[in-house]
């Protein structure tokens, strides 16, 4: 059997893939170990050495050179990695068995986005959004700022669904440019944050920046969050996520749905100027691409 290289420097993700055993490096009493561990983290945490071995029919010396075959320095290290590993939590270190035919598949991601929309919108505050509407149609200026994937997404999908409408936007996706953003900030501008999980505590140190100096800022976030406490208007979005760790978070339809409500009142707060910038822009559409006004505006 091939040795599982030890090192003193295991991290407690590593620990998780060793007692995973996916090569199939473990002897058989190895094996028996791991899974008494992996079967119940809480219990293998706080059990004694002797527990443990006296549990999985093997002897205390056979339970040391089982963690040290793991990379652990002792038992007790072995037992302080492995707390550490179920800050984790189980659905990412033994992710449930799921279906995964294409029919399958498609049916729960249409159905998971069908439900995030429903419950964004019968939890959706209204007059949350008319006061985030009503800062940005008369605002001189509006930054979008979005970091980490999903919220990068949003900003950007601000900017283009705004600046069609006449709105100066400029989107940002870096922590760096959004502090340097806030500090230069001048009246008149307003800044639109995302935060999928609120805990952007960059995104809520650049809100407690414009706050002082008098910057309105809107979050588009989790309630009860550092950035939702930050923001001055906060447009909530709290949906479950749920225990498939494979498919793509359905909250990225809410917060799209959101962005879409949001611009489309933005629309409506000054007809007359959205409807010349869209003329202009679908002019040039026809002219260089499309040859008539049936197309959708953009690709």
């Amino acid at each position: 059997m091939t040795a599982i290289t030890e090192t003193t420097a295991q991290t407690p993700t590593e620990l998780i893939a060793a007692l995973s055993d996916e090569e199939g490096r473990l002897s058989a009493l190895e094996k028996r170990l791991a899974e008494l561990v992996l079967s119940d983290m809480t219990y293998a945490t706080n059990a004694s050495i002797t527990e443990i071995a006296a549990k999985a029919g093997v002897s205390p010396p056979t339970v040391t050179r089982f963690c040290r075959r793991l990379g652990c320095s002792s038992f007790s290290d072995f037992k302080v990695q492995l707390a550490r590993s179920t800050y984790v939590g189980l659905r990412y270190l033994k992710p449930e068995s799921v279906t995964s035919t294409a029919a399958e598949v498609a049916e729960d991601i249409v159905t998971k986005a069908q439900n995030a929309l429903f419950e964004m919108h019968r939890n959706l505050d209204l007059d949350a959004v008319e006061r985030a509407v009503a800062l940005i149609a008369k605002a001189e200026m509006v930054h979008a700022f979005g970091s980490g994937g999903n919220s990068a997404m949003i900003a950007n999908e601000l900017q283009n669904r705004l600046f069609r409408l006449g709105i100066r936007i400029s989107a940002s996706n870096d922590h760096g440019m959004h502090l340097m953003l806030s500090a230069a900030a001048e009246p008149g501008t307003v800044v639109f944050g995302s935060s999928f999980t609120g805990r952007n505590h960059e995104l809520a140190r650049c809100f407690g920046l414009l706050r002082a100096r008098g910057i309105p800022t809107i979050a588009l976030t989790q309630s009860g969050t550092p950035v939702a406490e930050a923001a001055d208007v906060v447009i909530a979005v709290d949906l479950p996520e749920g225990r498939n760790i494979f498919r793509a978070t359905s909250t990225r339809f809410a917060f799209l749905a959101a962005l879409d409500i949001l611009a489309n009142l933005v629309a409506y707060a000054d007809k007359p100027r959205s409807a010349r910038v869209l003329r202009g822009i679908k002019e040039q559409l026809i002219r260089h691409r499309d040859g008539d006004d049936r197309q959708v505006l953009g690709d």
